[in-house]
């Protein structure tokens, strides 16, 4: 498949498509994963910012988006609930959601977010105040909503964008009204967090309440 790209990352999305065709052997067609990762580079260097780890950060996004797909059509199974939080710019808001649902559920569940017009890289704000509550930021990066992820998701919230969310049968759909924190000081954005958190906690604590599917 020819993109426009340094011949570097190109050499790196044919061997990411290689190693991801191997995973998937039996499940996807070579060309499909071909197809998945270079589309994937593309969409995140529309908008990113930083182009140095763009090749990385297609491999990551790929991987989950294949994941998503394999999910949504029963080729694979899970047992721990999908979630995905989607914002305006998946910068701050639902990136936010997503690393503090992980930090306090772990391997109890899968979480992804994206955003309707991701930015070109999380908030530096956001980052710098969830990394010193001892919150895991690493690798975190603005991601465009696709319909696949969307179709995996068990629980789908969405923060101001919920127009701009295809609306799919079968799952839990929220919004949650937040302040955006991008341009905030660093003492809104810790009390957007701190909202955000007693969201996620108290969400999280219901869902652990529900009967497990059967």
């Amino acid at each position: 498949m020819t993109i426009d790209a340094p011949e570097l990352d190109v050499h790196v999305l044919q061997r990411t498509a290689d190693d991801l065709a191997r995973t998937y052997e039996g499940i996807f067609s070579a060309e499909t994963i071909e197809r998945y990762v270079f589309e994937s580079y593309t969409a995140l260097a529309r908008t990113a910012t930083i182009k140095r780890y763009l090749a990385a950060l297609a491999r990551n996004f790929a991987s989950d988006r294949l994941r998503a797909l394999a999910l949504s059509q029963g080729k694979i199974q899970s047992t721990v609930p999908q979630v995905l939080f989607v914002c305006v710019h998946n910068a701050g808001r639902s990136q936010i959601a997503a690393a503090l649902l992980k930090h306090y559920a772990g391997s109890g569940v899968e979480v992804r977010s994206a955003g309707s017009l991701p930015a070109g890289q999380v908030d530096s704000e956001v980052v710098e105040t969830l990394t010193a509550r001892g919150i895991d930021m690493a690798g975190a990066f603005p991601k465009p909503l696709t319909d696949d992820v969307v179709r995996a998701a068990d629980y789908v919230i969405t923060m101001g964008c919920g127009d701009a969310c295809p609306v799919y049968p079968g799952k839990n759909y929220l919004d949650w009204d937040l302040v955006d924190p991008a341009g905030q000081t660093p003492e809104i954005t810790g009390q957007i967090i701190d909202e955000i958190d007693e969201r996620v906690r108290a969400w999280w604590a219901t869902v652990q309440k529900q009967p497990a599917a059967t």
